[in-house]
């Protein structure tokens, strides 16, 4: 078992073994935009809440201890993406693009690494 396995159970960034998918509305809010109309808000939060959830738990948890690895330098974390400016920037062929090209660097880097690479693709976190 490698050195990186009791980081497992550990609870980072205050995160709460108690958690549910509402329990952020219970944390205070520092930089919210105003919304003026509380039933067009919750309208939109009821459209999000019905999509699939963007990452799913089993995902979480094998990054979660594959990001152990790289902490002790069992395998190396190659994070890429693009801060979109616009949602018309935001499609499906940038996003294949951004993907192919970190799937590329991740195949070079485990060849002249020979240890593994964890892909991170972060898309978006501008809007």
């Amino acid at each position: 078992m490698s050195s990186s396995s009791s980081l497992l159970t550990d609870t980072p960034f205050g995160l709460s073994e108690n958690w549910a998918p509402h329990s952020w509305k219970s944390k205070k809010a520092l930089q919210l935009p105003e919304y003026p109309n509380p039933d067009e808000l919750g309208s939109v939060l009821n459209t999000l809440e019905a999509f699939p959830p963007i990452m799913f738990a089993g995902e979480a948890r094998k990054l979660k201890e594959q990001l152990a690895q790289a902490t002790f330098g069992e395998a190396f974390l190659l994070q890429g993406g693009d801060c979109a400016k616009s949602f018309k920037e935001f499609n499906a062929n940038n996003i294949r693009d951004s993907f192919r090209v970190l799937l590329q660097m991740g195949i070079v880097l485990t060849y002249g690494a020979q240890i593994p690479v964890i892909k991170v693709l972060s898309l978006g976190f501008c809007f």
